[in-house]
């Protein structure tokens, strides 16, 4: 599964908030629309938001009319502080955009040689973190014995990435070695990521997964019935790991019950320059928690906390799975630091 496609003047992608139900894609035309998908979620997960934010930029450099250089990376500079605006925490979107602009500005030549600089390096990424997902996959399933049960919380899939998957992968690959893996999957509340989009993946895949509650995390590790804990990251800073609003609670439960916890990731997820008070969590819309869909459920005028992520600290992580290999904490900012 390949979750955006570049079409040369517009970026096709799956428009996440209509699945389970249907299969929509959406085609976007400039960095608005892009903006605008990112915003609402229609494309979400840390990685997948590197590559769509890069695309987004070069859509701004096809779409440009600019008569010179100047010009053109004033409106990339635009366009990238309009797609930064959309979500603060996960770092791939900041990273991929600079990466882009970075590119843009070394890019010897006429305008259109930055528009192709432009294209090239958006292209670059996507394909690149495939190829990541794949090397995680096969380091991460190392760790996974013959048979397992691995809980996984939130979407860290292909639906997630540009294809392949991250937690997932790790999955996926296992599966294609030969074991036999089962996956429990949270729902993930309050977008139920876990529900409408882990179990969709996987049964789409014919991999055996089991749907819980958030809140049955505890019960199932007390009743021995979990194996390793494996998650995907939005960014991971000196002192942890920032994830999907519910992992901390899942580390823990995961330490009390000796259960290794296990986060899976690209290394442009890594933020290892700051710390986890230097990060902004994102906060969304309180109907996120009041109602599903378009019903309410809860009473008009009560007060909501609605954070996007959670902290998890170094201490409550067994290793960190990238594509260079797996690493305990204290190893990571050896390797990368």
């Amino acid at each position: 599964m390949r979750s955006v496609e570049w079409l040369g003047s517009a970026l096709r992608v799956l428009d996440q908030t209509r699945l389970p139900s249907e299969e929509v894609w959406l085609e976007l035309r400039d960095p608005g629309e892009v903006a605008e998908a990112i915003k609402s979620m229609r494309v979400r997960g840390a990685p997948l938001l590197g590559a769509v934010a890069a695309y987004g930029l070069a859509l701004a450099a096809v779409r440009s009319r600019a008569a010179s250089k100047e010009e053109l990376l004033l409106e990339l500079e635009e366009a990238a502080e309009l797609i930064r605006s959309t979500r603060p925490t996960a770092v791939n979107l900041f990273w991929a955009i600079e990466r882009v602009l970075k590119a843009a500005r070394e890019a010897e030549g006429d305008v259109e040689a930055i528009r192709e600089a432009v294209v090239r390096e958006a292209n670059l990424i996507a394909e690149e973190d495939v190829a990541m997902n794949k090397r995680i996959g096969k380091h991460g399933q190392a760790l996974v014995p013959q048979r397992a049960t691995i809980l996984t919380h939130c979407n860290a899939g292909a639906l997630a990435t540009v294809g392949y998957g991250t937690a997932l992968g790790v999955v996926r690959a296992a599966v294609e070695a030969g074991k036999e893996v089962h996956v429990i999957a949270t729902e993930t509340r309050p977008l139920l990521q876990g529900a409408r989009l882990t179990a969709y993946e996987l049964l789409k895949d014919g991999i055996n997964v089991t749907l819980i509650t958030d809140n049955m995390v505890g019960y199932v590790m007390a009743k021995g019935m979990i194996d390793l804990v494996v998650v995907g990251a939005d960014r991971i800073v000196r002192d942890g790991v920032f994830n999907k609003i519910g992992t901390y609670s899942i580390a823990v439960l995961a330490k009390e019950h000796g259960i290794p916890f296990y986060v899976a990731a690209p290394s442009s997820t890594l933020d290892l320059s700051r710390a986890s008070s230097e990060v902004v969590i994102e906060e969304r819309d309180p109907r996120e928690v009041t109602h599903v869909g378009p019903i309410r459920i809860a009473p008009e005028g009560v007060k909501v906390l609605n954070p996007a992520f959670d902290f998890t600290p170094m201490r409550y992580i067994t290793a960190i799975i990238t594509e260079d290999g797996v690493f305990k904490p204290d190893e990571l900012l050896k390797r990368y630091g």
